[in-house]
C-alpha cells in the first residue's frame, strides 16, 4: 500500500472552511520563522501556495494514473532528480533513482520513519506493523516472515491450488462472453488470504465489508454521519468485532492443545502464539490481520490483471509462457494429484519474468512517504527534520539508466540480476512487503491454472488504468473465456 489520497480528499479538506486554512497558514508562518531555512541548502523546486502547495496538480495527475508522467517527471526534468514541493500541507522532498531509494529505504528507523495519513492509521489500525518502529516492528515482522518461510510456503501451495481450482470451477466453468478478470481475482486472492493464511471461511459479505473500509483509507478523517470516513469506520468496527471472536477462539484452541501449535505454518497461529507468549497484544493481532488482508489481496489482484493485459498485447510472450506450462503439466506423473508442488512453481521462470515486467510497467504501488526525524544531508542538500520524503517506483522503473527502452514490454530483461533498489514493486528496506513470496505464489499458480485450462481474450486490450484510490482497470478488465477442448 502507498499513500494515495483521492482528488475528493483535497476538495473535502478545502471545504472545511476559510478559518481552518488561515489558521494553518499562520501556524506555518510561525514555524518557518522559527526555522531559518536561509542558512541551509534546500533542493530546488516550487512550494506553491501555503498549505495547498502543489496538491491540486498532484491529485489531478494521480486520478488519471499519470502521477509520474504529469507531476514527477516534468519537475525532475526542470529541477533534477531531487526537488522540493508542498503536498497536503507538508513540505515534501521528492526523490528519484536507485541511490535515493537505497539511502532513504535502508535508513528506516534511523533517519526517516513511515508516514501515513490519519485516516489510514485509524482504519488499518494504530497497532499494525505499518505504525511500529524498531524492535517492535522487527518482532511482528518476524512472526509474519516465519509463517511465509520456505517451509511455510511449501505447505501453502496445495492449499492455494485447491482454492484456485474451486474458484475457477465455480466461476469459470462455462463459456462466458464477459467475465471481470479483476473482480474475479479480487474475490480469489481475498479467499486465499482468509482461508489459507488465517483458516477462516471467506464469506462474500466479509469481502464487501473490507472494501467499504478501503473506500475511506485516504478520505479526510471526518466522523460526521454519512461521510466516507464514517462509513469506513463503521465497517472497520464490524471487522474488528468478527476478528476478536476468531482470535479468542484460536487462542482457546491453542492453549488446550499446547503452545507448540503456534509452530504451525498458518499465519494466524503464529500471531496468536506470539500473543500467548506476551510478545504482542490482541489489538496488534487484529490490526495486523486487517492490514495484511488489504496488502495481500488488493495489490496481488492488480498484478495478476496487468500480467494478463500484457500477455494479451504480446502474443509472442504468451506463446513462450504456454510452452513453459505445457511442459510442467506434461512432466507430472499420472498418479500425482492435480495440485502443483513448490518445486514445480519454481520452474515457472519465464512466467515470473512476465509478471515482473508487468509490475515494472504497472507497479501495484506508486511509492510511499517517509518523514525525516532529524536534519538529513543528501546529494549536497539538507532535508529539514519534520519534512516529508516521497520516493517513487517509477523513478527507476521508467528510467533509461536502469532499463533500456523502459516503456517497452520485455520480460527477457529479467534474465539478468537487477541491481538493488532499482526494481521495487513491493517496496524495499526494512519495510519491504512481508508477503512478497505469497504474492508470487498466488500469481504463478493462478496463471498456470488459467492458461492450461482456458482460452481467453481481453474485450478491451487498451483499457485505461485509474486510481480509486489504488490502481485499478477502469472497466474491471472484462474477458471472454471458454474451457479448453481436451
Amino acid at each position: 500500500m502507498v499513500i494515495q489520497i483521492t482528488y475528493s480528499y483535497l476538495i473535502s479538506c478545502v471545504s472545511i472552511g476559510l478559518l481552518s486554512i488561515l489558521s494553518t497558514i499562520l501556524l506555518i508562518i510561525c514555524i518557518t520563522r522559527g526555522c531559518n531555512w536561509r542558512n541551509i541548502k534546500l533542493p530546488p523546486g516550487e512550494m506553491g501556495l501555503p498549505w495547498i502547495g502543489e496538491t491540486v496538480d498532484f491529485y489531478k495527475a494521480q486520478r488519471k494514473n499519470r502521477l509520474f508522467e504529469e507531476f514527477v517527471q516534468p519537475r525532475a526534468t526542470r529541477y533534477g532528480k531531487i526537488f522540493k514541493t508542498r503536498l497536503m500541507g507538508s513540505p515534501t522532498i521528492v526523490v528519484n533513482g536507485a541511490d535515493a531509494n537505497r539511502f532513504f529505504l535502508s535508513n528506516e528507523f534511523k533517519l526517516v520513519i513511515s508516514s501515513w495519513p490519519t485516516s489510514s492509521v485509524q482504519l488499518m489500525g494504530k497497532n499494525s506493523i505499518m505504525e511500529k518502529q524498531g524492535d517492535h516492528h522487527r518482532c511482528i515482522r518476524g512472526l509474519i516472515a516465519t509463517a511465509l518461510s520456505n517451509t511455510g510456503l511449501g505447505s501453502l501451495v496445495p492449499k492455494i491450488c485447491r482454492t484456485v481450482e474451486l474458484h475457477l470451477n465455480k466461476n469459470w466453468n462455462e463459456s462466458q462472453d464477459k467475465l471481470s478478470l479483476y473482480r474475479s481475482t479480487k474475490v480469489l486472492t481475498f479467499t486465499i488470504v482468509f482461508e489459507c493464511l488465517l483458516g477462516v471461511n471467506a464469506e462474500p459479505e466479509t469481502l464487501n465489508t473490507f472494501e467499504r473500509v478501503l473506500e475511506g483509507v485516504f478520505a479526510p478523517p471526518i466522523s460526521c454521519p454519512g461521510s466516507r470516513f464514517s462509513r469506513a469506520m463503521k465497517a472497520r468496527n464490524e471487522i474488528a468485532k468478527m476478528l476478536v471472536e476468531v482470535v479468542r477462539e484460536k487462542r482457546k484452541e491453542m492453549e488446550r492443545a499446547g503452545l507448540e501449535r503456534s509452530n504451525e505454518g498458518m499465519l494466524l497461529s503464529r500471531l496468536v502464539g506470539g500473543m500467548i507468549r506476551g510478545e504482542i497484544s490482541e489489538e496488534e493481532v487484529i490490526d495486523n490481520v486487517v492490514l495484511l488482508v488489504f496488502a495481500a489481496h488488493d495489490t496481488t489482484s492488480f498484478a495478476i490483471a496487468m500480467t494478463f493485459k500484457m500477455l494479451a498485447q504480446h502474443p509472442e510472450c504468451l506463446a513462450l509462457l504456454l510452452e513453459e506450462h505445457a511442459e510442467i503439466k506434461k512432466k507430472k506423473r499420472v498418479d500425482d494429484d492435480n495440485y502443483l508442488t513448490l518445486e514445480e512453481v519454481k520452474k515457472m521462470k519465464y512466467t515470473w519474468q512476465v509478471a515482473r515486467e508487468s509490475m515494472r510497467l504497472f507497479p501495484p504501488i506508486f511509492g510511499s512517504f517517509r518523514k525525516a526525524i532529524e536534519d538529513i544531508e543528501f546529494e549536497g542538500f539538507t532535508i529539514p527534520r519534520g519534512w516529508k520524503v516521497l520516493w517513487t517506483t517509477y523513478g527507476t522503473h521508467y528510467d533509461e539508466e536502469y532499463f533500456k527502452d523502459p516503456l517497452s514490454f520485455n520480460p527477457g530483461r529479467f534474465e539478468e540480476a537487477i541491481p538493488p533498489y532499482v526494481y521495487l514493486p513491493f517496496g524495499g528496506g526494512p519495510r519491504v512487503c512481508a508477503g512478497y513470496q505469497m504474492a508470487k505464489l498466488n500469481i504463478l499458480i493462478f496463471v498456470h491454472y488459467v492458461v492450461t485450462r482456458y482460452d481467453w481474450s481481453l474485450l478491451y486490450p487498451d483499457e485505461q488504468i485509474i486510481m480509486d484510490p489504488l490502481p485499478i482497470p477502469s472497466r474491471g478488465m472484462p474477458i471472454k473465456v471458454s474451457p479448453k477442448l481436451l
